[in-house]
């Protein structure tokens, strides 16, 4: 069974830090060839994209709200993908999901982790 567990959330002060992981397991197919994102929904918002590291690990991309501030990063033996979050605000509050995209031909398969929860709040 596909799962992507995400750890790590919870109650930050602002201008606190935190670290995000999600650790894969049940795939058939190596980690390492999975694109990694980490996306977040507020409440009563859209979810939306923070940020994707490739399969390699050697390229990152950043929502523009989130540069600077946070930091996506991988390790492909442990089968985790962390995001370091740092300067934190009100506004970040949401619950943090992880993304898997694997390409397969002209299609890909994707897959969701269930969500922590971050609150910033003092």
């Amino acid at each position: 069974q596909v799962q992507l567990v995400e750890s790590g959330g919870g109650l930050v002060q602002p201008g606190g830090s935190l670290r995000l992981s999600c650790t894969a397991s049940g795939f058939i197919f190596s980690f390492s060839s999975l694109t990694m994102s980490w996306y977040r929904q507020a409440s009563g918002k859209e979810r939306e994209l923070v940020a994707s590291i490739t399969s390699d690990g050697g390229s990152t991309s950043y929502a523009d709200s989130m540069k600077g501030r946070f930091t996506i990063s991988r390790d492909n033996f442990q089968k985790t993908v962390f995001l370091q979050m740092n300067s934190l605000k009100p506004e970040d509050t949401a619950v943090y999901y992880c993304y898997a995209r694997r390409v397969i031909g002209s299609g890909a398969m994707t897959y969701w982790g269930k969500g922590t929860l971050v609150t910033v709040s003092s």
